[in-house]
Formats: structure tokens, sequence, C-alpha cells
């Protein structure tokens, strides 16, 4: 399964580089993300890049179910992630946040994590995570 940190959808709903490349992830089929993580995407595009309630809803609501799998997150996610935390956060030099550490957490054997952020693409590596490098908004990837 591919897992997909906020980003993605974010760069699909804003329509920024990344877009085509997240749109080939859905169509391949076997992509989810943690509950957590698609409230910050939807938080990130309407507060951020301005895009209206209505038109996320309208973009989101095919594709939740099916290509995209919401993953629901319970107690044993919440110490998961913050033992991911402890490991790899630094206010300096690994700015990595809880939602991050949330989707490290849902990710299991085999599972692939697809992100442009590069806290969070070093964390995934070093808990032993393939990640699909996106790019970010300037075209670099993690």
């Amino acid at each position: 399964m591919i897992l997909l940190d906020a980003y993605p959808l974010v760069a699909l709903l804003a329509a920024e580089r990344a877009a085509d490349e997240v749109e080939e992830l859905l169509r391949s089929g076997g992509t989810a993300i943690p509950a957590v993580n698609l409230g910050e995407a939807i938080d990130l595009v309407q507060r951020v890049h301005g895009v209206a309630s209505e038109d996320v809803h309208r973009t989101l609501a095919p594709l939740i179910g099916a290509p995209l799998v919401v993953l629901p997150q319970g107690e044993p996610d919440a110490w998961r992630a913050s033992e991911i935390r402890l490991r790899h956060y630094n206010r300096a030099t690994a700015p990595l946040s809880l939602a991050d550490c949330y989707l490290i957490a849902a990710a299991g054997s085999g599972d692939e994590i697809a992100t442009s952020d590069p806290p969070l693409a070093a964390a995934a590596r070093k808990e032993g995570f393939v990640v699909i490098a996106l790019p970010d908004s300037t075209g670099r990837r993690p």
C-alpha cells in the first residue's frame, strides 16, 4: 500500500507541481491516508491556498473509499506516533510534525510513503520504509 502524506492531496487540490504524479498514484490503486493527514490536507488547501470548502469536498468525495482509503487511528497509533516523534524530532534540524508521525505509525511492512516533506521522508527512511519522493512547490524532492 502507498500511504499519502497531506501534501500529495494538497498538490492535487491546488494544482501544484506534483499533481500529475499524485493522480498517477491514485489511478494505480492501493493508496491510503490516515484520517489525521486527510484533515491536515483539507485544512491546508482551504486555509493556505484559498480553495473553497465545496470545491475541496467535490474533488475529494469521489476519491474516498476507492481509490483512496482513509485509515482510522486509535490508541496504539498514538503510542507509536509519539515514540516515532521522540526518535526523530528536532526543532532545529528535523521539525517532524505529529501528523507525520501518525502517518509513519500507520505504515506496515512493505508499505511505501509518498511525500515531498524532507523531515518526514528522512524519518520514514530511518524507520525502514520506501519513500516515493514527490516534488514540492519549487520542484525539489526529499
